[in-house]
């Protein structure tokens, strides 16, 4: 990448950019990733990829802690300058669960669909899909409230008044959602009467999983914590560990 590309990076609102992975003899796309200036820096001064960890505001070099790094044969920039190609050789896998790629689950197969006559994302569920991209966003919004304590927040309110007062919510979003759950299962008979109850169940469920979300940051306990742990509970296999959560 020349001087003269690096000068016209567009690095987003949050000085970051998105930067996309692949081996460089297979083509194959290893994983995502987001860089700023310094771990873009990092990765041209050191010849290995650097990269810029949202959830722990910090850098993170791949490979630090399972030795799994990844060599830079080439850097391009795309026609918008808004996205960074990075050509590698990787020396392991590039995925924290030990797969070559990150990029492993099929998430829908359209040719697969036609030729069985079945909706492409037939397979997939979606809103399991959604409640997971949810889930990171609040967290990292709620992260991000930690950090910088706007003014007339709610989190900041919360994370202000320390640990006491967000278990003392949590305690109290966990009542209310009891009541509001015996309280839909009492309704009178009637299909208006179940979607009210059922409504306000939901709304007393996201109120609770939002404290515990926020004792989560608190904390310091990380979504992929509680992934991993539920992976096993359920009898998944249990996931190695990250080199830096992103």
């Amino acid at each position: 990448m020349s001087a003269d590309l690096i000068q016209n990076i567009k690095f987003d609102e949050r000085g970051l950019i998105p930067a996309v992975v692949q081996d460089h003899q297979s083509n194959e796309v290893l994983m995502m990733a987001w860089m700023n200036a310094d771990s873009l820096a990092r990765t041209l001064q050191t010849g290995e990829t650097w990269f810029w960890s949202r959830s722990r505001q910090e850098l993170w070099h791949k490979g630090a802690t399972s030795g799994n790094t990844q060599k830079v044969i080439e850097l391009h920039l795309d026609c918008d300058a808004d996205t960074i190609l990075i050509k590698v050789r990787p020396e392991g896998p590039a995925c924290h669960t030990g797969e070559p790629t990150c990029f492993y689950r099929l998430l829908a197969s359209p040719a697969a669909a036609e030729a069985t006559g079945r909706n492409a994302l037939s397979l997939v569920d979606v809103g399991a899909l959604d409640l997971g991209i949810l889930l990171n966003d609040l967290y990292e919004k709620i992260a991000e409230r930690e950090r910088t304590r706007p003014e007339k927040s709610y989190t900041t309110y919360l994370f202000s008044q320390g640990l006491d007062k967000i278990l003392k919510k949590i305690g109290e979003e966990a009542a209310e959602t009891i009541i509001a759950a015996k309280n839909a299962a009492s309704a009178p008979a009637g299909e208006a009467a179940r979607e009210q109850g059922t409504r306000q169940l939901t709304s007393e469920i996201c109120d609770l999983l939002y404290h515990l979300v926020v004792l989560m940051v608190e904390r310091g306990v990380k979504l992929p914590e509680i992934v991993e742990e539920l992976s096993a509970r359920i009898g998944r296999p249990a996931l190695p560990k990250y080199d830096t959560p992103r």
